[in-house]
């Protein structure tokens, strides 16, 4: 079996694999992801303190906003996915890349699509569209590199030395087939300059396309590309075969023809066509099913390991990483619903769910997988420090409930007090006190930002430490006896 055979691998894999590519993916992705954060932990504390703006244009929250999701999303976010599935494609196919000079280009490419996107953004170049504000010389640029990356990954695929297609290859392919459609279809535009251009969409059928865009960069580059991830890393850091073969297949089936249909809950109570609108929520209502499929496949790959958790922080990560994955497609749906979304929309509901994805599901997930990758990758048995990891795993789980539950009161309060009304239908609260009353909450949302870039700035030491150590000097610690 495949599963068995990777993981009879020593810890320094074959040595006709192409490790350089995903080595430096795997270095930037810990860069990126403090950039990023400390973008978003500014843009926090800007929502406090609106004078840290220091009077600029280009530190305004208006532009630093989408700095931050770019950063965390394609900069942090895809790195790790471009690392992981470089790995993982070469592991389980027992093939090199199909192009080593490809596979590099994909990295140049791409960190300096991640630069261009840092200048523009801030110099208020942006098309405004949500996840998709980059304009049109550098959307045309994603797609090249994304192609090459799609040749790269399917390529190995058809030159693997096994028939079997392990199931992380399944979710990776269709995350890198789909954003592909997505981000070509939604940039579909007209320049007018050379940084300034307009969608050949018009009206509620942009919106339409952008929150098809939108919503499915989260469901197949968010969700897809890292449950590719969760497939691998899981197994790999448990020592135990993925818990159902069988209900993966299903998952990734359901999942796939699900996901892109449940774009319009994000545009409830708009212009959109109020069918286009109910078919989004009925579709988000059945997605909830090969979600907690794929949660509950992660989490029971446990089963005869539980006792690993009380001694593994990088096990802990992933798994903790699934609980907020669980967590945040049930609350998703039940956000979906028009009575409930009437309510929780354009609130820091919103924003709590978005990051119980981003912070708890994304970015733990990703830091497990690279604590495990890590030390293959450069020659160590583990990495320079486990209490280290230990530290980063509190630091990003309090900062994640942090955040999230001052969210969700935040943003319950806010809809509660919108919708209060005096006895003669007069708004009982302006949106002023609204905002005053937001203030504590995002005061512990700003901390929440802290603690989890407190855990980022400890993994990079960790990292560094392992990193510039010389090869094989990190010797494996005693396994512990289980209790």
């Amino acid at each position: 079996m495949q599963w068995k055979h990777d993981m009879n691998q020593t810890s320094q894999g074959h040595p006709d694999y192409n490790y350089t590519v995903v080595r430096q993916f795997a270095i930037m992705t810990v860069i990126w992801g403090i950039v990023g954060m400390a973008v978003g932990v500014l843009i926090a504390a800007q929502l406090i303190w609106p004078a840290l703006n220091f009077d600029t244009p280009w530190l305004t929250y208006s532009r630093l906003r989408p700095l931050h999701t770019n950063a965390v999303i394609f900069a942090f976010g895809t790195s790790a996915l471009f690392a992981t599935s470089y790995y993982v494609v070469q592991r389980t196919c027992q093939t090199r890349l199909f192009s080593d000079k490809l596979a590099s280009f994909t990295f140049w490419g791409w960190q300096a699509i991640i630069v261009a996107a840092a200048i523009t953004l801030p110099l208020g170049i942006s098309t405004s569209k949500e996840y998709a504000e980059l304009e049109w010389p550098i959307k045309i640029a994603i797609a090249i590199v994304w192609i090459c990356y799609a040749l790269v990954f399917f390529g190995t695929l058809i030159k693997r030395k096994v028939s079997h297609i392990y199931v992380a290859n399944w979710f990776f392919g269709a995350f890198i087939i789909t954003v592909a459609v997505l981000h070509i279809v939604n940039s579909m535009s007209v320049p007018v300059s050379m940084w300034k251009s307009y969608s050949i969409y018009a009206g509620a059928v942009d919106a339409m396309v952008q929150w098809w865009y939108g919503h499915n960069a989260v469901g197949f580059l968010l969700t897809a590309g890292f449950l590719g991830m969760m497939y691998y890393f899981v197994p790999k850091q448990a020592g135990r075969p993925v818990y159902s073969y069988r209900l993966s297949i299903v998952h990734f089936w359901a999942l796939i023809s699900l996901y892109i249909w449940a774009g319009p809950h994000h545009l409830h109570y708009t212009a959109l066509p109020d069918w286009t609108q109910s078919l989004g929520m009925v579709m988000s209502l059945i997605l909830f099913a090969p979600s907690w499929g794929g949660m509950i496949n992660g989490i029971m790959t446990l089963s005869g390991a539980w006792h690993k958790l009380r001694t593994d922080p990088i096990l802990r990560f992933l798994i903790v990483s699934l609980s907020f994955y669980g967590m945040s497609t049930f609350e998703g749906p039940m956000m979906s619903i028009k009575t409930v979304n009437a309510l929780s929309h354009y609130t820091d509901w919103t924003v709590g769910h978005v990051h119980s994805g981003a912070l708890g599901w994304v970015a733990m997930i990703s830091i497990g997988a690279l604590y495990h990758l890590i030390p293959n990758l450069f020659g160590q048995a583990r990495m320079y420090s486990v209490k280290l990891i230990n530290a980063h795993f509190w630091l990003a789980t309090i900062g994640t409930v942090l955040y999230i539950v001052a969210m969700w009161i935040s943003g319950v309060m806010q809809g509660l007090m919108w919708r209060a009304v005096n006895a003669d239908g007069t708004l009982t609260y302006s949106f002023v006190e609204a905002l005053s009353a937001s203030y504590p909450f995002y005061f512990v949302r700003f901390i929440g930002g802290v603690f989890f870039l407190g855990g980022m700035l400890l993994m990079a030491y960790n990292v560094y430490r392992t990193v510039s150590a010389p090869k094989g000097s990190i010797a494996a610690e005693p396994t512990p006896q289980a209790a």
